[in-house]
């Protein structure tokens, strides 16, 4: 037999005692309008006056810029000092790696080199095409190489651009290769130098 705490018992003895005390004060029913019945008269009146179809057009219009012309990766300038540096993207596991079967290929700790299973295709050219001396200067590198580079852009009319361009061009989202590859001036050239990265942060030529 479990035997009830102080506290449950005084909980059982209100229960018992509860008793109907009546209306303590005057009542009213509630009046105020449904949350979506309000927003869908909102839409309703937005719909009517233009102004609906005015922010569906201003949001299809933002959204072609951001495609024709995508936000410039932030914190790039045109080189001023010519650099070159290395960079290693060799990688520590904080989990094991297994295979398709779950046959464990590297375990948790162990530290790997991506370039030491794949070589980098084509070097990688990052310029900024608002600057046509840059444009100009990745066109010549691109024939000087015969076509053996992959360009990517930093900023500028990226589709625009892609029309008249002799090979598939990328844009760096977000800034997310250059950030992660340390770059910090363009036009910068991107080769492989063994088992590490040389990055080679060139002089806008005229």
């Amino acid at each position: 037999m479990v035997r009830a705490g102080p506290w449950l018992l005084g909980v059982i003895v209100l229960a018992a005692r509860a008793e109907d005390l009546g209306t303590l004060g005057p009542t009213y029913p509630i009046t105020e309008p449904h949350l979506l019945q309000q927003i869908e008269q909102r839409l309703r009146e937005q719909q009517r006056s233009g102004a609906l179809q005015r922010q569906q057009a201003q949001t299809a219009q933002r959204a072609q810029r951001a495609v024709q012309q995508p936000a410039p990766v932030a914190g790039l300038r045109t080189t001023q000092t010519p650099r070159t540096f290395y960079f290693d993207p060799s990688i520590t596991l904080d989990r094991n790696l297994l295979g398709a079967k779950g046959e464990l290929l590297f375990a948790a700790g162990t530290r790997r080199n991506p370039l030491d299973v794949v070589s980098l295709s084509r070097p990688l050219l990052f310029f900024d095409a608002r600057d046509m001396r840059q444009v100009k200067q990745a066109r010549a590198l691109y024939a000087q190489r015969q076509g053996g580079l992959k360009t990517i852009i930093t900023g500028g009319a990226y589709q625009a651009l892609t029309k008249t361009w002799p090979t598939a061009l990328y844009f760096d989202q977000h800034g997310r290769l250059t950030r992660q590859l340390g770059i910090t001036q363009v036009p910068a050239l991107v080769s492989q130098d063994g088992a590490r990265l040389r990055i080679d942060e060139l002089q806008v030529t005229p």
